[in-house]
């Protein structure tokens, strides 16, 4: 069975999944929907049986899909993914899934009334160093965490406004708050500080906060920190530490580092985690076994809500419960 695929979405991660999608086999890229009719037929031209689409709608009726991957800026959510969940269409989409709580918890009210087959990218959930930490933190005992997501400000118009992206912590650093959840367990209590230090007084338009903290109370008892910028020209690194009662471990740069006393061991990422999300979502499209999908929709929401929390503890000044 050769699976019929259509993208939304020619950006970084639409052409990038396109490129993926066309070594696999079994799979056929068959359209493409973009704002305009002449982004989406560019991007059709590299495949063979690919038509360009001007609206989503049209791609729809015109080709008959087995799957959809979504692939656009975080404010272009919510008409799409109720597109595809009206014709029961399975569908991956790229982070974050929303700027909101409201549209993204109405989008999941539907998925799950549909049953349907969802994947969200959060790609580092598939890579080999994040399951090295969760299998070694099965072993020890978590004190804290830190995470961290420090770079400069992309260029995209949309990045830049807060209606737009979202923010930073959103938009960006929702990765590594994934990632926390994903190895040390879920967040009950968040409470932020974000600050307007560079960015604004150099570009117009800004509406984001260039500099943030995030303090988080687990479940587990265990806390966390996440802090991230957007405003700085060089130095650029994210990641996610983890301190232990046997050491800590450091999820970061391609590799699991693991340090104990006196030893360091490192873990190398083998595979690539974009081929083992497409795998695992493509799997369940064929055979409706969902269960090597690492970060479905309805799990994504979680993540999504601590990420909301932060905006709105940052806004109000107080802590936020998450229930």
């Amino acid at each position: 069975m050769t699976l019929q695929i259509g993208l939304i979405g020619t950006g970084w991660f639409g052409k990038m999944h396109a490129e993926k999608l066309a070594r696999m086999d079994g799979v056929n890229v068959a359209a493409f929907a973009a704002t305009t009719q002449e982004k989406a037929d560019e991007a059709a031209r590299g495949y063979r049986d690919a038509k360009g689409f001007a609206s989503v709608a049209d791609m729809l009726d015109s080709r008959k899909l087995d799957a959809v991957y979504i692939c656009v800026p975080p404010f272009a959510h919510g008409e799409i993914e109720n597109a595809l969940i009206d014709r029961g269409i399975p569908f991956l989409v790229e982070k974050p899934i929303g700027v909101d709580a409201g549209q993204p918890k109405a989008i999941l009210d539907g998925i799950r009334e549909k049953s349907l087959i969802t994947s969200v990218g959060y790609h580092f959930r598939y890579m080999d160093s994040t399951a090295k930490a969760k299998e070694l933190l099965q072993e020890r005992t978590l004190g804290m965490a830190l995470g961290y997501w420090m770079g400069g400000m992309p260029g995209v118009y949309w990045w830049r406004s807060m209606q737009g992206s979202g923010g930073q912590f959103v938009e960006q650093t929702t990765h590594i708050v994934d990632l926390l959840r994903y190895t040390a367990g879920e967040v009950k209590e968040v409470y932020a500080a974000y600050g307007d230090r560079i960015v604004a007084g150099l570009n117009e338009g800004v509406t984001v906060p260039d500099v943030g903290t995030v303090t988080m109370k687990l479940a587990s008892g265990a806390i966390a920190t996440i802090s991230n910028t957007c405003a700085i020209p060089a130095g650029d690194h994210s990641g996610l530490n983890l301190y232990t009662d046997a050491g800590v471990l450091e999820i970061g740069n391609g590799k699991l580092t693991d340090k104990t006393a006196g030893i360091v061991t490192e873990y190398q990422n083998r595979s690539n985690p974009y081929d083992a999300e497409n795998e695992a979502f493509l799997h369940a499209v064929r055979t409706g076994d969902a269960s090597r999908i690492r970060s479905t929709y309805e799990d994504a929401w979680l993540t999504h809500r601590v990420t909301m929390a932060a905006n709105q503890s940052a806004s109000t000044g107080l802590p936020v419960i998450i229930e």
